[in-house]
């Protein structure tokens, strides 16, 4: 598998895993992103893989968003992780 194959994958597992665990604790994407410090339309496109729509380039989240987005969804973040590689197949 290409690296940007494994990257495009990752970045798609996490924005799943967000949404899942975002919608477990009964949180709205505007919650998430107003306690996290980001935007809404920021957080919207972390969930669904993307930095922007249009090329529809992967997602490249900072470590300090990561941090940031998993405190707020109750989770730490190398359990976050930890749960992002090991739905991968790379």
């Amino acid at each position: 598998m290409s690296e940007s194959a494994v990257e495009n994958e990752l970045v798609a597992i996490l924005g799943q895993h967000l949404a899942e665990l975002r919608v477990a604790r009964g949180l709205t994407q505007e919650q998430v992103a107003l306690a996290a410090g980001v935007s809404r339309q920021y957080y919207q496109l972390l969930e669904a893989g993307l930095r922007t729509r249009k090329p529809r380039t992967p997602a490249n989240p900072t470590l300090s968003t990561l941090i940031s987005v998993s405190r707020v969804l109750g989770t730490p973040l190398p359990t976050l992780l930890g749960e992002v590689f090991g739905r991968s197949r790379s």
